[in-house]
C-alpha cells in the first residue's frame, strides 16, 4: 500500500541525498571503508554507489540507474541518481495529496515528451566529418 510506496522512495532519496552533496565542482568528497579496511576518497557518484553495501531492492536500482549510465554514457551518473531522487520526492508529494501511482507516472511521461519536443526545437545542428583533420570547433 501507500506506506510501501513511501519506504521504496525514502530509500531511494537517501542514496540520492548521498550522492548529491557530491556533485559539482564544490562536492564533497567521502571516504569510504570496506569491510576489510581498505579506505577510498572520492567524490566520483559511480565510485561511491559502487563501493556501497546496499540490500534495499529500490535503493539497489538506483545503483543500478548509476551503473547503467556510466555504461551507456561514460558520465552523469550521480546526476542520474539525484534527479532521480528528486522526481521521487516529488512524487510522494503527489501521493500525499491522494493522486494514484499511475496518473503519476502518467505525467512524468508527459513532461518528458514536452521536453523532449522543447529540446528539439531549440537544438542546433552542428555537421562534422569524423575523418576530416580541418580545424577543431571549440
Amino acid at each position: 500500500g501507500l506506506e510501501a510506496q513511501k519506504s521504496n522512495i525514502l530509500a531511494a532519496r537517501l542514496v540520492s541525498g548521498l550522492v548529491r552533496t557530491s556533485l559539482g565542482p564544490k562536492g564533497m568528497d567521502k571516504m569510504l571503508v570496506s569491510p576489510d579496511g581498505d579506505v577510498t576518497i572520492t567524490n566520483d557518484g559511480a565510485t561511491i554507489l559502487d563501493k556501497m553495501a546496499v540490500e534495499h531492492q529500490v535503493a539497489r536500482l538506483m545503483v543500478e540507474l548509476s551503473a547503467s549510465q556510466d555504461e551507456e554514457i561514460g558520465d552523469g551518473t550521480t546526476g542520474v541518481v539525484v534527479l532521480a531522487g528528486a522526481l521521487l520526492e516529488q512524487a510522494e508529494k503527489l501521493l500525499d495529496r491522494g493522486l494514484h501511482p499511475v496518473r503519476i507516472a502518467e505525467g512524468f511521461e508527459k513532461a518528458c515528451a514536452v521536453a523532449s519536443q522543447h529540446l528539439e526545437e531549440i537544438a542546433e545542428k552542428i555537421e562534422f566529418d569524423l575523418h576530416a583533420n580541418d580545424a577543431v570547433l571549440i
